[in-house]
């Protein structure tokens, strides 16, 4: 079998409260196709999934955000959940990451809240894209074109609503994160 990322870096952005299986799925499909995936939050140690309604497994950071470059890695992961982007979003250096990703041309993947932190780091004015239904009117606000549908490619910026879209979320994902860089990627 074809390993579709073999020598891609990626980094997997969230804190407490991502929900949990918008991270390990599209990790574990990441994985499979060769990439090495690291996640990155505000504090080394462990955070916590959000497992539907209760809180899920903790999870290793392989790096603080104070540790990172963004040419260390090739795409961005940036899982959903209420509390993840709500906190994350108050980072400085959280938002700055996420926003070099663009100035970069670098891919980006951000499911059901996640595009909160696209907002924050003001990239998505003009730009067609999906999120969980109650993001919405925020993301329009800050100048996006919303769409319902189950993904959402534009430009190298992979959009989904929710944890039932993540097989086509992951498949667009691979897709734009082998591509590589987009000229036309944009902060």
């Amino acid at each position: 079998m074809e390993m579709k990322l073999k020598g891609k870096k990626v980094a997997i952005l969230a804190t407490d409260g991502f929900e949990q299986v918008e991270l390990t799925e599209p990790r574990k499909a990441l994985d499979e196709q060769g990439a090495e995936t690291y996640i990155i939050s505000p504090e080394k140690g462990t955070i916590k999934g959000w497992d539907k309604t209760n809180w899920g497994d903790s999870f290793e950071v392989d790096k603080s955000i104070d540790e990172v470059n963004v040419d260390e890695y090739d795409a961005l992961l940036l899982p959903g959940g209420v509390l993840n982007p709500d906190q994350l979003r108050t980072n400085e250096k959280a938002v700055q990451f996420v926003r070099e990703f663009f100035d970069a041309g670098k891919p980006v993947a951000a499911i059901c809240h996640g595009p909160q932190m696209l907002i924050e780091a003001d990239v998505v004015r003009g730009r067609k894209l999906t999120s969980y239904p109650s993001v919405r009117t925020d993301l329009q606000n800050a100048g996006a074109n919303w769409v319902d549908a189950e993904v959402v490619t534009d430009h190298g910026l992979v959009t989904s609503r929710k944890p039932d879209d993540i097989p086509a979320f992951n498949r667009k994902m691979v897709e734009e994160f082998r591509e590589g860089v987009h000229e036309q990627q944009h902060a």
